[in-house]
């Protein structure tokens, strides 16, 4: 009898593309790059010495610092650090401060709380 080869199955993951960056988004990423160079310029560090705390490449912070939104995250937050500013991070998203957040749980609560009904715990009266 004759093998029969298995048909070749393998499927390659296309990974999709990154998304097209909305022109506020993009906007903030050059903000948020240009505000980083200023203040490490303010401190007076220089691209190598802010590189090297933060653990990357000299080209990781040009890029960073150019509004790439492909830097890591974590290369952004380790930025905040050396710059002194890692508080701003932990308050992004203040889960006690977010407005929408908090209305649209508000909503979510039932407008009347009704007690269970419980039988009578004796027999008497």
């Amino acid at each position: 009898m004759k093998a029969i080869k298995p048909i070749n199955q393998s499927v390659t993951s296309a990974k999709p593309g990154p998304l097209p960056q909305s022109l506020p988004v993009r906007r903030a990423l050059v903000k948020f790059g240009h505000d980083l160079a200023l203040a490490r310029r303010r401190r007076r560090y220089s691209q190598v010495s802010m590189a090297e705390r933060i653990g990357v490449s000299v080209a990781t912070l040009r890029r960073l610092e150019k509004g790439d939104g492909a830097v890591a995250w974590s290369t952004v937050v380790r930025a905040m650090q050396v710059m002194g500013e890692l508080i701003r991070i932990d308050a992004l998203l203040d889960t006690g401060q977010d407005d929408l957040g908090l209305a649209l749980m508000d909503q979510q609560l039932p407008q009347r709380i009704h007690s269970k009904k419980t039988g009578p715990k004796s027999g008497g009266l």
